[in-house]
């Protein structure tokens, strides 16, 4: 069987249509991976569409494949490459790949000042950031702000995280430094 053609685009007010999709997918991938994530809300991934801070793919029938956004910190010192998810039925078609090159480039674009980062217990992802000139820090090298690790709450790792002062969990953060590379 041919693989369907993906598109992969900046997100645009019409695609709010799949918020739920996301965030199900998000919440359902999170638990067969046995992983910890950071819940959203239907409501944050509308924001992030309506406010182009988001890629999403498509099939050319218009199926929601995957999504991602970003999110700018520290007062524009961080962006954050966020909420990269495929939808099962188009896994390994390099969706992910697309998306991830998508979204940094819009970091890069929108605030081309700005440090970039991610943070992920996944290996594909890893090896998607170091790709892109990612390196792997300390969680002190990324954003600080209170919002931010907030948004840590949702996930089945929090209590490890507070544990260690925030210093330390599954996820590993790693940084695009534009001044660097």
């Amino acid at each position: 069987m041919d693989e369907e053609r993906i598109i992969v685009r900046s997100a645009i007010p019409a695609d709010v249509v799949f918020a739920d999709e996301i965030i199900q997918e998000m919440e359902s991938s999170a638990i067969v991976r046995g992983s910890g994530i950071s819940k959203r809300t239907a409501a944050s991934i509308i924001e992030k569409i309506d406010t182009g801070k988001a890629i999403v793919a498509l099939t050319e029938q218009g199926e929601w494949a995957g999504f991602s956004y970003v999110e700018c910190w520290d007062e524009g010192k961080f962006v954050s490459n966020s909420g990269l998810i495929v939808s099962p039925k188009h896994r390994n078609q390099g969706v992910a790949s697309a998306i991830k090159e998508q979204i940094f480039e819009l970091s890069r674009r929108k605030y081309p000042e700005a440090m970039v980062f991610s943070i992920t217990s996944g290996a594909a992802i890893m090896k998607m950031n170091t790709r892109l000139g990612f390196e792997p820090v300390t969680y002190a090298d990324i954003a600080q702000e209170a919002p931010f690790w907030d948004g840590c709450k949702s996930c089945v790792n929090y209590d490890l995280l507070q544990s260690t002062g925030r210093v330390n969990c599954l996820c590993t953060a790693m940084l695009f430094n534009p001044n660097k590379n």
